[in-house]
């Protein structure tokens, strides 16, 4: 059986770390792991035909055209794209420079663009083709001390959409992804205690057996998926409360 090609961008750590490294131990796919850093991908031994990391700042976009057309070249082929890669700066909007949202935009938004306009193509041209974009539920609510990092995630809630409805037409699924809170780096500034928070490494298992999913919006559990519900309907009342809960985990701490 012919292996797809997955491409996973913020491979080096976090969720993205452990979902690559599922991917690889699946047996079924040859992995892309993209990121500016390779010390926890590439830490142990590997199966070296199913995973390779291609060094790759998501902000520059000649780089990122580069590296896809590299991972063609190796595979042939590109089958899905897992959009991962992120930058949370927390800060009051008061207090936090411009500059330091604008880094988070580049990262969390333009990225992902960079990546999608990338891949297209070659998916055009196979006639098939997933794209997976993660989100967070604070794009949906808010969350004190965030505005930048839930404001591009609000923004990649509308891309996704969008993209799913104009590329449907090429035979590509444009899919949202929610992970619940999780204890990464981008989650560290919130404060709240790990034991509070999803392991990395289950997260990341849970959505490697959903990649190839064509759902519209694509959560590892159950539990998960009823949060998000929650968010989508309440968005206000989930946002104080959340942003009260950390606040209060936070003191404690």
């Amino acid at each position: 059986m012919k292996r797809k090609v997955v491409v996973v961008t913020g491979a080096n750590r976090g969720i993205g770390h452990h979902l690559a490294r599922s991917l690889v131990d699946a047996g079924r796919y040859a992995v892309a792991g993209l990121d500016q850093f390779d010390e926890n991908l590439m830490a142990r031994e590997v199966h070296s035909d199913a995973l390779s990391f291609y060094q790759c700042d998501v902000t520059d976009r000649a780089a990122v055209e580069a590296t896809v057309q590299s991972i063609v070249e190796t595979w042939g082929r590109l089958d899905i794209l897992v959009n991962n890669a992120c930058l949370a700066i927390f800060g009051r909007f008061e207090e936090k420079d411009v500059e330091e949202t604008r880094r988070e935009f580049e990262v969390n938004y333009f990225g992902y663009v960079h990546m999608i306009r990338s891949v297209l193509p070659y998916m055009k041209a196979q006639g098939d083709g997933i794209i997976h974009n993660v989100c967070s539920g604070v794009g949906l609510t808010g969350f004190p001390g965030l505005h930048g990092y839930a404001s591009t995630k609000g923004a990649i809630e509308a891309l996704t959409r969008t993209l799913a409805m104009e590329l449907k037409v090429y035979g590509i699924h444009v899919s949202i992804v929610h992970p619940p809170l999780t204890a990464t780096r981008s989650a560290a500034p919130l404060g709240v205690p790990e034991e509070m928070m999803h392991d990395p490494s289950e997260v990341g298992r849970q959505l490697a057996a959903r990649v190839e999913s064509r759902r519209a919006v694509i959560t590892p559990g159950f539990q998960t998926a009823a949060g998000l519900g929650l968010q989508r309907h309440f968005p206000g009342l989930m946002g104080r409360l959340l942003g009260k809960m950390t606040e209060r985990a936070r003191g404690s701490g």
